[in-house]
């Protein structure tokens, strides 16, 4: 099992057990779903906004990069949460993640055909 196997199965256990010893097993549909862990995933995008300094009307804090890293699992908790919510599996984000990257280069190449990516120096 590589990586992201593993992360899939982990996160797929841990809301099952969440779903089972809180009574929300077929409370709520896929989509219900993934809003709600789209709703969640923003809240912890708040948390790691909190934790690197973006508020400048504030004197700026050492920044905890423990913390920080922690924020970003936290994301990546839901994510994954949602992928599985939507039936995708990690070789599909996998091969899903190389086809939009070689997009996203050919986009930045000015190679693609989706307007407004073009380069105003080429």
């Amino acid at each position: 099992m590589d990586k992201l196997d593993e992360i899939f199965a982990m996160q797929a256990s841990l809301d099952a057990y969440i779903a089972e010893t809180r009574g929300l097993e077929g409370k709520y549909t896929g989509s219900e779903w993934i809003q709600k862990k789209s709703l969640a995933l923003i809240d912890e995008v708040t948390e790691l906004l909190n934790e690197i300094n973006y508020k400048w009307w504030k004197n700026e804090k050492p920044i905890n990069d423990r913390a920080v890293k922690e924020e970003l699992t936290d994301i990546l908790h839901f994510f994954v949460s949602m992928c599985i919510d939507a039936g995708m599996t990690a070789g599909e984000l996998h091969d899903i993640y190389c086809e939009k990257n070689k997009e996203n280069i050919a986009r930045q190449q000015g190679l693609s055909q989706k307007k407004g990516y073009c380069r105003s120096n080429d």
